[in-house]
């Protein structure tokens, strides 16, 4: 499979999968086996948000122990998260949003990564810098999949992996959508399931992609 070196990050998470997890461990030991527990269902890769004091480590875990996963950062607000995501070797990074400072750090770790957007001039602002890959955030709050089906046409360079509210009963009219490449959702790692351990939850959550797939 393809790597972000090796094509671009969006092309990369989706030849793995149409949905990113987006992970919050509160525990190191979540770390390692809910990245093997999604690798198991057929879906290797893990957005660990940067929302909680282990997650750093988390990522640095996931990276060292589960080669076969491809692990970013996500939930990038700071400059400097940037940099310490890139040091814990997280392979991409994702934010929330994208200010000139944020990007340029973002732009110097040298990883693929997804600015987040939340209206047609964030997104035409993020274009005038170069990058026409990123991350609709709040997805659904900020339009939804009727909001990117209007964007495409005025605005056809830029694609999008939507994040925030998207679910099961939603997702797939995210992705049929040409300027969509693949989706970020939480639900196939609920924090009550990886509080209790159950990584075999995890990976039936996660072999029901398959009904995503085009």
């Amino acid at each position: 499979m393809p790597s972000p070196s090796e094509s671009s990050v969006l092309d990369a998470l989706a030849a793995r999968t149409p949905v990113v997890p987006v992970v919050v461990v509160d525990e190191l030991d979540q770390a390692v086996p809910v990245a093997r527990a999604l690798a198991a269902g057929g879906v290797p890769v893990v957005e660990l948000t940067l929302r909680t004091p282990v997650a750093l480590d988390a990522v640095r875990a996931i990276a060292a122990e589960v080669p076969e996963v491809l692990v970013g950062a996500g939930t990038i607000v700071t400059p400097g998260q940037a940099e310490q995501a890139r040091a814990a070797g997280a392979q991409f990074l994702v934010s929330p949003g994208a200010t000139p400072a944020l990007l340029a750090a973002m732009t110097d770790t040298g990883l693929p990564f997804l600015p987040g957007t939340a209206t047609v001039s964030e997104v035409l602002a993020v274009l005038e810098t170069g990058h026409d890959e990123m991350k609709l955030f709040p997805a659904e709050a900020s339009g939804g999949a009727a909001f990117l089906s209007s964007v495409a046409s005025p605005v056809p360079a830029a694609r999008f992996c939507p994040t925030g509210g998207v679910t099961p009963a939603n997702a797939a009219a995210y992705l049929r959508l040409p300027n969509v490449a693949c989706v970020g959702g939480t639900w196939l790692t609920p924090r009550d399931v990886l509080a209790a351990g159950d990584w075999a939850r995890v990976t039936e959550l996660a072999r029901a992609v398959d009904d995503l797939r085009a």
